[in-house]
């Protein structure tokens, strides 16, 4: 399977001003489509920082998303990092700026040079959009350079679902008990090691009502999830299983 790898830039990630809301729904969408979210990095508006990180992480990963940093102001600065990472320049592209302008005819607001850094991409990248986003998504090699707003971000995701689907996907099971973590925590050891193709997670629900403890199996290969699964069921007590989903 794919791995993948998100770079979240912004100081204010980091001090708490703003919350993270886009590494979740990255996550769920690259699940889908067979890719394996491995690593998340969040990391100031450093030039040099995100560039490190950047090579760090294209070097290691299959793809690799940035998230925020992009847009007219003085601290979005992901391309020129992203560029200084590549050795590559940051250039004007025609294309974009005839969006930019276009965009600000129709609304009848002014034009500054701000305004214009919008239409700034790295040498030798590519464009993608597809008919419901009209605004591009900047890729270059395995790097894809996305907008921090999660509203935008998960609209560009549409894009590159249909940039990187090739057919694969995860198979996901879940069983949920009336087990405590601790009784059950020898047998999850031995399910792991018995099968090493599905990942196996327990998760405690604090004072749950309709289960105490849900463990989920997941994996490439349905069959190796299929029997993960039965071999739980199998030795658990009837008693302490409320559903298998």
């Amino acid at each position: 399977m794919r791995t993948a790898a998100a770079l979240i830039v912004g100081n204010e990630v980091l001090t708490g001003k703003v919350e993270e809301a886009n590494v979740a729904v990255l996550a769920r969408m690259l699940f889908e489509i067979g890719i394996t979210l491995r690593r998340v990095v969040v990391v100031p508006d450093e030039i040099e920082t995100i560039a490190t990180e950047v090579n760090a992480l294209r070097g290691t990963h299959d793809v690799v998303f940035t998230s925020g940093g992009v847009g007219p102001t003085h601290d979005d600065i992901t391309i020129d990092a992203v560029a200084h990472a590549f050795g590559r320049q940051v250039v004007r592209s025609a294309e974009v700026e005839k969006m930019v302008r276009e965009y600000h005819a129709k609304k009848g607001t002014p034009l500054s040079d701000a305004a214009l850094r919008l239409a700034n991409v790295i040498e030798g990248s590519r464009l993608l959009r597809n008919a419901e986003v009209w605004w591009p998504t900047l890729a270059i090699e395995n790097v894809y350079v996305l907008p921090g707003v999660p509203e935008i971000f998960k609209l560009k995701l549409g894009v590159l679902r249909e940039e990187l689907a090739r057919g694969e996907s995860f198979v996901s099971r879940a069983v949920y008990t009336w087990c405590d973590e601790s009784a059950i925590a020898e047998l999850l050891y031995q399910l792991a090691a018995d099968h090493p193709k599905v990942l196996i997670g327990s998760y405690l629900k604090w004072r749950g009502e309709d289960y105490h403890t849900k463990i989920t199996f997941d994996g490439g290969d349905e069959k190796a999830v299929g029997e993960a699964v039965a071999a739980f069921v199998a030795a658990v007590a009837p008693k302490d299983l409320v559903r298998v989903a």
